[in-house]
């Protein structure tokens, strides 16, 4: 299996060092990557947030899979047109990352779920944040 790896961070690099022992991987890219992951994984140059992009590069590289590891380019809804153009992406769709990538958001989510959580204020000007800090 062809499988391109989006991000350079640390869970990125773990991600690639364990599809590299995996036998069943038959070329294993990551894009942007970093020095460490050029160890284990060919290393290809796109715009992690730019999802045609992405998916370009991952219909040139013939790639089975996209593993798509940071908060950014699953929130900026990189794994949707991955999905639309038919090719098999590992990461949730843009409306679930929200909750990973908007704190201000999962804490909607949990107070409309009843789901209980610390207290939390979003601030937006600085009078927001004096009224806040006096809560």
């Amino acid at each position: 299996m062809k499988v391109l790896v989006i991000g350079s961070g640390a869970r990125e690099h773990a991600l690639c060092r364990a599809l590299s022992l995996d036998p069943d991987v038959t070329a294993l890219y990551c894009a942007p990557g970093n020095a460490g992951i050029a160890e284990v994984a060919e290393l290809r140059t796109v715009d992690a947030l730019d999802g045609a992009a992405v998916a370009e590069l991952a219909a040139s590289l013939e790639a089975e899979l996209v593993v798509v590891g940071p908060e950014a380019p699953l929130v900026a809804g990189v794994a949707d047109v991955l999905r639309e153009r038919g090719i098999p992406a590992f990461g949730p769709s843009a409306d679930a990352a929200q909750l990973e990538g908007s704190k201000a958001f999962a804490k909607d989510v949990m107070a409309a779920a009843g789901v209980p959580t610390a207290r939390a204020y979003v601030c937006t000007n600085e009078a927001e944040i004096d009224e806040a800090l006096d809560a």
